[in-house]
């Protein structure tokens, strides 16, 4: 039986001029509305995207206090930074998950003991150590082995981590081939690496750069369906994609041990 997929909002992002002027200024007003709508459309978890926060690492601990106010949702701090991800952590009292680590050599450093640290939840990227994404399945099952080696020794509980196989643009070269294979990969993992590991998937990378806003959103939404049958955990997106919202929803209706009603859809 497929777990339900967990929605994950990502409208939290310092990119978003809105979100970096109130960081600027320390003003939640901005900040409480957007969780606000996320909240309302039915996010399970809120992703604070921070950026590096390079010359004020604190500020995490501010958008933290924002976030926890409004609801007590799970909370994705999403920061290159450890410092600011610390910053964060000392903040949290909703239940954290580090967003996230991978084979680059100061990430390892530096962001995965923090997860031992504080005892949390830990995502990690199929990257190569350079930050090269692998090019196929094949590839990204041998650094998900690597990633899974250096998660062990933390001497962490397995289920403190959570694979990001990330999703390739499709107007990469070979980006759909890439994107099938990690519906495969996603199927493969729980055996390659012998438990049930959890799963997260970026869902707007699919449609990166160029393209028919319209196609763009069926694309997305039938690509999450795609994830969710093949047991994606949980999904990184944008609240204000409906068509993928409403897809999962479907999506989490069918696969239900509860008996079916159209109110689930």
């Amino acid at each position: 039986m497929t777990t339900p997929l967990i929605v994950v909002a990502d409208n939290l992002q310092i990119t978003n001029p809105v979100i970096a002027k109130a960081l600027e200024k320390e003003d939640p007003k901005p900040i409480v509305e957007i969780v606000k709508m996320c909240v309302e459309k039915g996010a399970q978890a809120i992703d604070i995207n921070s950026g590096p926060l390079t010359k004020t690492p604190e500020k995490m601990a501010f958008l933290v206090d924002v976030v926890q106010d409004v609801t007590d949702l799970p909370i994705l701090l999403d920061t290159s930074n450890p410092k600011a991800l610390e910053a964060g952590l000392t903040q949290c009292r909703n239940k954290t998950i580090i967003n996230g680590f991978s084979l680059e050599p100061e990430k390892l450093k530096y962001i995965l003991p923090l997860a031992k640290k504080y005892n949390t939840q830990i995502i990690g990227y199929l990257l190569y150590p350079n930050s090269h994404v692998p090019s196929d399945e094949t590839g990204r099952m041998n650094v998900a082995l690597q990633l899974f080696e250096e998660f062990q020794k933390m001497d962490m509980a397995p289920d403190q981590l959570i694979i990001d196989p990330i999703i390739a643009p499709v107007l990469w070269e070979n980006g759909n081939q890439q994107d099938m294979g990690i519906i495969s990969l996603i199927r493969n993992l729980p055996d390659l690496l012998g438990f049930e590991v959890a799963t997260i998937a970026g869902i707007s990378n699919l449609t990166s750069g160029k393209g028919p806003k319209p196609k763009k959103k069926i694309l997305e939404a039938s690509f999450t369906g795609m994830l969710a049958g093949a047991g994606l955990h949980m999904a990184l997106m944008n609240m204000l994609h409906h068509m993928t919202l409403d897809t999962i929803r479907a999506c989490n209706a069918l696969s239900s041990e509860m008996i079916f009603a159209w109110d689930a859809v």
